[in-house]
């Protein structure tokens, strides 16, 4: 999946599941779930946003940090804030 991430400082990447999985997992892990529980929701949330970003061609690094925190929101709703108030968890 090759598609342009807009990073905030307007230099651009592609998307890399590594690194939004581990920010994800490292959300949820500063709330004090579970190590497996984390996992499992990374990937859920990863696999989420990949089904989104199917369509998009270019994105910003806010829409995936947006969608990312709404699908977190579903699983762990503390998780969510901290993912999407604290932008340095990992």
């Amino acid at each position: 999946m090759q598609k342009r991430i807009i990073k905030r400082k307007k230099h651009t990447e592609h998307y890399q599941r590594e690194k939004l999985h581990s920010s994800i997992h490292a959300s949820c892990l500063s709330v004090r779930d579970f190590a497996g529980a984390a996992e499992l929701t990374a990937a859920h949330v990863c696999s989420a946003v990949e089904e989104w970003l199917e369509q998009k061609h270019e994105v910003t690094s806010a829409d995936i940090r947006r969608i990312a925190g709404r699908m977190l929101y579903k699983y762990n709703p503390s998780a969510a804030y901290v993912y999407l108030t604290i932008h340095d968890v990992n």
